[in-house]
């Protein structure tokens, strides 16, 4: 039986051109359409969609609002269309701390270089979420109280191509390995001196989930790569900076990486660890190569922390397709590193977590929101 698909829009010939991308696969069926966001919350309710693609600007109801209304009322799994500005940014953000799942950009020439690219991309994406079972309202519980922005550098262009293809169309889970969700008793007693975390589909919550819960004095620096446009990076950062107790912001070219920072590589670029481990900064550098899918890449940041910080990092993989990440944990292993995983159960898209488990890399399995805790119980905070 295919998934239920409600499209939601309030342009007819993007509703129609979503539809017809959609209905070409077999595992996909457009059900009805909704022109503004009331009428997608009625639907929601009566129709009880697999799936709800969803604009964001919309007359009598806007996008935001009706996710809200739809995880109170009807939970369901839902894809935002964003426009790459930093309002649609901070608008699709809102979104998914209102309960949807994941976003693509509205402009498909923004995501691939042709149309078949593009609806395939679509589709891959909405047959994900509508796999993901006993959806449940994901938006972020009570966060700290915002506290004043700091002054963040520019926002860096984005000036390549959000290339996303063969990678994040591979499905592991013919030949993986489902081990229980493991409990974390006490800490290895290891030494570290960098906390790498990287992720993807599903990850500006699960990471707003962690970061909220690291004290200011957390005694070590943090990379974080997260598959997203440059417009996206820049203004996720900013959000996190003025939830966090630590200071979070997009990485730049030369920072000095310093305890109780986190730094987010920028879309669309490459974050590389250099220097020494007593002496970490950070690189910035264009990529247009085409043997890497992911501008930032899960694997370039951490396969270069390996070379600096050898064993000394504590790398962990959250909710996302495809299998970055996998590559470059194997590296930081093979030197010592510990890496944790995500648990299937909390993943939005258990890809990323369920590589690195699959292929004997990942030490534990952990329920998002025991991560924090675990990593502050690690490394010995307090």
């Amino acid at each position: 039986m295919a998934y239920k698909v409600l499209v939601v829009d309030d342009s007819s010939f993007f509703r129609r051109r979503v539809t017809d991308i959609l209905n070409k696969d077999p595992q996909l069926e457009v059900i009805d359409v909704a022109i503004n966001g009331q009428e997608a919350v009625d639907k929601a309710i009566s129709l009880k969609p697999d799936v709800i693609t969803m604009d964001i600007e919309m007359p009598v109801l806007n996008g935001i609002a009706a996710v809200k209304q739809i995880m109170a009322k009807s939970p369901t799994a839902i894809l935002m269309f964003s426009s790459l500005t930093h309002q649609g940014a901070k608008s699709t953000l809102e979104a998914l701390e209102a309960g949807a799942l994941d976003f693509l950009p509205k402009k498909f020439s923004e995501i691939a270089q042709n149309s078949d690219e593009a609806g395939s991309l679509l589709r891959q994406r909405v047959a994900q979420l509508a796999k993901k079972r006993g959806i449940t309202k994901r938006g972020l519980s009570s966060s700290p109280p915002p506290r004043v922005n700091r002054t963040l550098s520019n926002q860096i262009a984005f000036n390549t191509r959000k290339s996303l293809a063969a990678t994040e169309t591979k499905n592991t889970e013919a030949n993986s390995v489902k081990p229980k969700t493991s409990a974390f008793n006490k800490s290895s007693g290891k030494m570290y001196k960098l906390l790498a975390i990287g992720t993807s589909t599903g990850g500006p919550v699960a990471l707003q989930k962690i970061l909220t819960q690291l004290p200011q004095d957390f005694p070590l620096p943090i990379i974080m790569v997260q598959h997203m446009p440059a417009t996206f990076t820049y203004a996720f950062a900013s959000r996190l900076n003025s939830l966090c107790k630590i200071e979070v912001k997009e990485a730049f070219d030369g920072d000095v990486l310093k305890a109780g920072h986190a730094y987010l590589a920028p879309g669309g670029r490459q974050m590389v660890i250099t220097g020494t481990e007593n002496a970490p900064k950070i690189k910035i550098i264009d990529d247009n190569s085409a043997k890497i899918t992911f501008k930032p890449s899960v694997d370039v940041s951490f396969g270069s922390a390996a070379k600096v910080f050898a064993g000394n990092v504590l790398g962990v993989i959250l909710t996302g397709m495809g299998a970055d990440g996998r590559e470059g944990s194997r590296m930081l292993k093979a030197r010592g590193a510990t890496i944790w995983a995500q648990d299937e159960q909390t993943c939005v898209v258990y890809g990323m977590p369920q590589a690195v488990t699959a292929a004997g890399i990942s030490q534990l399995s952990l329920p998002l929101e025991s991560i924090s805790n675990a990593i502050l119980k690690e490394v010995k905070h307090g």
